[in-house]
């Protein structure tokens, strides 16, 4: 019965096309899903500070039991191209006809919550609180969650602070509690303009400049918490005009702020041993994730996974989610897999299996008292 109805859900879901900002008949479908079973409602309308339509969703079920709850998190939008989507359905693998992606990430995990909340409710099992919170725009920078309005949300709805966050790839058998910090940077370099034809020798290449410093700079795997990576240059002068500006940009993470702050200060020493013309800025895409119990939660989670047969491990991860964010605002997160494969790409497809899986996981965990 639950498989039967996991699917129900999660079939439904896909066919409600929602890409990032254009989330609003989806959130309307999970509203309505969560009133039905009485839950408490508040929307937190912040969509309008980065041009979305839908807003977050918090959800309070109320429990029998006393404790501090727990909540759960799932996104609603999905990555284009999504439009006309077409299921195709070998067994437990579950695709696109591949012209589009699937929208397994996230509705499978948004699937795996619901299902497993109205279980709990129509079965009238004894739980603590539980919490649902559904976040629009995490495809794009996360941008439900980096902009919601605590301070708002507090006076309405107060969720526990140990968050499942139903997000990650693959199988159900890794349970992930530390992410990176993640930082943009975009260095200009300045140089002389001249005649590349008539009088080079008065002009300074930027371009030039520019090669020499990303050849001396780490990049790629700088230790095993942190990473480098350029990816753009940009220069867009004529043939016979020595360019007076280059600007590349990429991105640093780590697990270690400190370590960031380190590799950007070694940047600036190499450029300065090239130029003094230059400019650095910075931005951060989203903080770091960590445990915040010593993997108390994270391994309550692992030992329900256990009650399904699964052996799942806790995890570090080198990608950003909504669990970061919720990680700043002082929530334990730890995000769990749903069988997400491929995503991002028209070749996504999702093993509804393991979908399953932690959808009857979550029900043991809710359910423990």
């Amino acid at each position: 019965m639950i498989s039967q109805r996991n699917l129900e859900i999660f079939e439904e879901m896909l066919m409600i096309h929602s890409p990032s900002k254009e989330e609003k008949e989806m959130a309307d479908y999970v509203i309505k899903f969560l009133e039905n079973l009485g839950a408490e409602i508040h929307l937190d309308e912040s969509q309008h500070t980065y041009g979305g339509n839908s807003p977050v969703i918090f959800a309070k079920i109320k429990g029998d039991i006393e404790g501090e709850g727990v909540s759960l998190n799932a996104h609603t939008d999905v990555i284009q191209p999504n439009k006309n989507l077409k299921i195709v359905k070998k067994d437990n693998i579950w695709s696109s006809d591949g012209t589009t992606t699937l929208g397994g990430d996230d509705k499978a995990g948004l699937a795996a919550i619901l299902t497993a909340v109205e279980y709990i409710v129509k079965h009238q099992i004894s739980h603590q609180d539980i919490y649902v919170i559904v976040t629009p725009g995490e495809e794009q920078g996360m941008l439900g969650a980096r902009n919601i309005n605590w301070e708002s949300v507090y006076q309405h709805i107060n969720p526990a602070k140990n968050l499942i966050v139903a997000d990650n790839a693959g199988k159900a058998n890794k349970v992930a509690y530390q992410a990176p910090t993640c930082y943009r940077f975009e260095i200009t370099i300045g140089g002389r303009k001249a005649h590349a034809g008539i009088e080079p020798e008065k002009g300074i290449n930027a371009i030039q400049v520019a090669s020499k410093v990303i050849s001396q700079m780490p990049l790629l795997r700088i230790d095993d918490e942190t990473t480098a990576n350029v990816s753009q240059i940009t220069s867009d002068f004529p043939n016979n005009v020595v360019p007076d500006s280059c600007i590349f940009t990429g991105e640093i993470r780590s697990h270690q702020e400190e370590k960031v702050d380190q590799l950007l200060q070694a940047y600036e020493g190499i450029i300065q041993q090239y130029t003094n013309d230059y400019t650095i800025e910075t931005r951060r895409d989203y903080p770091a994730l960590a445990s915040q119990d010593d993997l108390k939660f994270v391994k309550e989670i692992v030992a329900a996974y256990e009650t399904v047969g699964v052996k799942a491990e806790p995890q570090i991860i080198g990608g950003g989610s909504d669990a970061n964010f919720f990680a700043e605002e002082g929530f334990n997160s730890a995000i769990v897999g749903v069988g997400m494969e491929l995503v991002h790409t028209t070749e996504e497809y999702l093993d509804t299996d393991e979908m399953i899986l932690t959808t009857k996981a979550l029900i043991n965990y809710l359910s423990k008292g």
